[in-house]
């Protein structure tokens, strides 16, 4: 039987984690201005969730600046390396769990904000993962992703990235384009708040609100 694109990818990161942890930040100013701008919507007393955090980092470098972080992942292997970080770095309002978005079970409104950083475009189900974010936001938060929009121009990955999920050396793709992902953020019914294309690769970098 073949394995769903969901669970065939927690396998794959458990995988690549710990390679995936030792890999340097590919742009570390923009990196570190996305973390700014984000930090714009936190206050001390902020609720966040951050689904598919990967290994941690994010969450930790926020962490400061909230009250508290529920941080997920679909990865064991990834949730275990960002409990060890924490740890290490004495980080205390910081939940890590390992589980999909789509089965948690926070009631609507549980969070401030909800961070979906460098994971729509590994998402089968990425337009209801924004639906979600839009129901577990309070009124007057914010969702705000990082996406990897691989549509368009960037078809060489159509040719090659089949294969490799083949032999299991790549997770599911969804070849988004900016304009698509923009447009479901207002379909699910956000407002875009900031709207930033960085660099020449492609992603896209959103800041979308909940009306009040």
């Amino acid at each position: 039987m073949t394995a769903s694109p969901a669970a065939a990818s927690a396998t794959f990161w458990d995988k690549v984690a710990e390679k995936y942890a030792a890999r340097p930040v590919a742009d570390e100013e923009v990196y570190q201005r996305k973390l700014e701008i984000t930090q714009e919507h936190f206050t001390p007393e902020s609720m966040v969730l951050e689904f598919g955090c990967g290994t941690g980092s994010t969450a930790i470098a926020h962490a400061p600046f909230v009250k508290h972080i529920l941080a997920t992942d679909i990865s064991g292997e990834m949730i275990n390396i960002a409990r060890g970080k924490a740890e290490a770095a004495n980080i205390q309002n910081i939940t890590f769990e390992q589980t999909r978005l789509d089965d948690l079970s926070q009631a609507a409104g549980s969070f401030d904000a909800v961070l979906g950083l460098n994971i729509l475009h590994l998402l089968p189900n990425w337009e209801a993962a924004i639906a979600k974010s839009f129901d577990l936001l309070k009124p007057g938060g914010v969702f705000v992703t990082s996406t990897g929009c691989l549509g368009g121009s960037f078809s060489f990955f159509r040719l090659i990235i089949p294969i490799m999920q083949l032999v299991g050396k790549a997770p599911f793709i969804a070849y988004l384009s900016q304009d698509e992902v923009r447009d479901a953020m207002r379909r699910a019914g956000f407002s875009i708040e900031k709207d930033w294309a960085p660099g020449k690769g492609g992603s896209i970098f959103l800041v979308a609100k909940k009306p009040i």
